[in-house]
């Protein structure tokens, strides 16, 4: 299979890898502790991290950011810390295997809005694919 040789895909595959140990630490970290200054303490981590990377690839030399680019980069950075403070609160309340599932909806979510936003197309074997993620993810949480 091609795919497991595309670089999008091991990147994405180690995404995934650190979600999972993401969601494990987080469990333990939010442990007696608020789930919003959890949320800082993360970020607080997150920051320097990304911009040791940006700087390490030379990022900061071409600082000219086109008006569109910022405008969605900072909705995005505020969905993703919409996102944080909603992940961590229900890390605090419920069970890291079935939290992190119901947060991977966004899958979903992702293949939805992409469609409709941004005009990407999926085939009909995608959206089969979608919709086993939908029943598995509902599956997961329903546990007893």
């Amino acid at each position: 299979m091609q795919i497991f040789a595309q670089p999008w895909f091991l990147w994405a595959l180690g995404s995934a890898g650190f979600a999972a140990l993401t969601a494990v630490f987080a469990k333990a970290g939010v442990a007696g502790i608020d789930s919003s200054l959890a949320t800082f303490v993360r970020t607080l981590v997150v920051v320097p991290l990304a911009a040791f990377f940006a700087w390490r690839a030379g990022a900061f030399a071409s600082v000219a950011i086109p008006a569109r680019a910022w405008l969605f980069l900072v909705l995005s950075g505020l969905g993703t810390g919409a996102s944080w403070l909603c992940y961590f609160r229900a890390l605090q309340l419920g069970e890291a295997g079935r939290v992190a599932p119901v947060d991977k909806l966004s899958l979903v979510l992702v293949a939805i809005f992409a469609t409709v936003f941004l005009g990407e197309t999926l085939s009909w074997k995608n959206w089969i694919g979608i919709g086993l993620v939908l029943a598995g993810v509902l599956l997961i949480a329903m546990r007893e």
